[in-house]
């Protein structure tokens, strides 16, 4: 669709050439969500299907095993460094979008990777515009990670790339040997993971038990400072940023390890599992080192 007479730009002031620029912007974006889409440049065989990501989890996965040129854009938070999984140096060589379905629209992406959790509205807007959507759950397990990893990797046409991936993830870190004693991963607003979870996982992986589940608490189940003073992991993770969690107490506690697990390592699989799992074994070090 055009606007009914074209723009003489020759002569325009700046503020004009602007007001112009924002018309015919508003103009695509209403023709593309009333059904009438813009033409699509379509994808290249020479670098496969192009993506946007709107996950911070997915987008830690994408980089890896899609070629640069076919990433159109990752979520915003892949620039904050509190919540991405991607290095933010790196994640800034890509587009970002705020996840609106005018900006994924306007890029044409052939595949959308979203949570499930996205936004129905915003759902129903891109399918509508006839775009591909894909959904992923978040992982509650390391295989259920290495899944996404091939359905992306083989959504992009780099099947390999899916497979190195995950080899890396599985034997990069050495699997410690022997029980380490009780942890307690306490996250941030206080609560703690349930067994059916990736950190459990990783706890059991490092060779230590799940406090928490030991003590009948459930998946994201609130913990008070007292409660944990009253009944003390052999190590403390601490993931959140409460007055509970920064009380000097904590460090007074005879025969428990307090150390900081960032949110990052947990919250998404991928190639963070490998690095929850070093961290794990760093403060599994550091643990039996203190108890010598």
């Amino acid at each position: 669709m055009s606007p009914s007479r074209p723009y003489r730009l020759a002569g325009m002031g700046v503020s004009a050439i602007n007001r112009a620029a924002r018309w015919l912007g508003a103009a695509s974006a209403l023709a593309v969500l009333s059904g009438c889409q813009p033409a699509k440049a379509g994808r290249s065989d020479d670098i496969g299907p192009t993506f946007v990501s709107l996950n911070p989890c997915l987008d830690a996965i994408l980089v890896e095993v899609a070629a640069p040129e076919q990433i159109l854009a990752l979520s915003h938070y892949s620039r904050d460094p509190a919540a991405s999984s991607v290095d933010v140096n790196r994640a800034r060589s890509f587009g970002v979008t705020g996840g609106t379905a005018e900006e994924i629209i306007a890029l044409s992406p052939d595949i959308v990777l979203a949570s499930r959790f996205i936004a129905p509205a915003t759902l129903n807007a891109l399918e509508r515009a006839g775009l591909r959507v894909e959904t992923f759950d978040s992982p509650f397990s390391s295989e259920a990670s290495f899944d996404q990893i091939f359905q992306i990797s083989n959504l992009a046409e780099h099947p390999a790339r899916g497979d190195e991936l995950v080899q890396q993830i599985r034997f990069s870190v050495d699997k410690p040997e022997g029980d380490a004693g009780s942890a307690m991963v306490w996250q941030a607003g206080q609560i703690v993971a349930g067994e059916s979870s990736l950190v459990a996982e990783h706890l059991r992986w490092a060779g230590f038990s799940n406090h928490s589940a030991a003590q009948g608490l459930g998946q994201a189940d609130f913990v008070t400072l007292e409660a944990v003073l009253t009944e003390p992991p052999d190590l403390l993770l601490i993931a959140g940023d409460a007055a509970g969690q920064g009380h000097p107490v904590l460090g007074s506690l005879e025969g428990t390890h307090v150390a900081r697990f960032d949110p990052n390592l947990f919250y998404c699989g991928g190639p963070s599992i490998a690095q929850a799992r070093e961290r794990l074994v760093d403060i599994r070090a550091e643990l039996e080192g203190a108890s010598e």
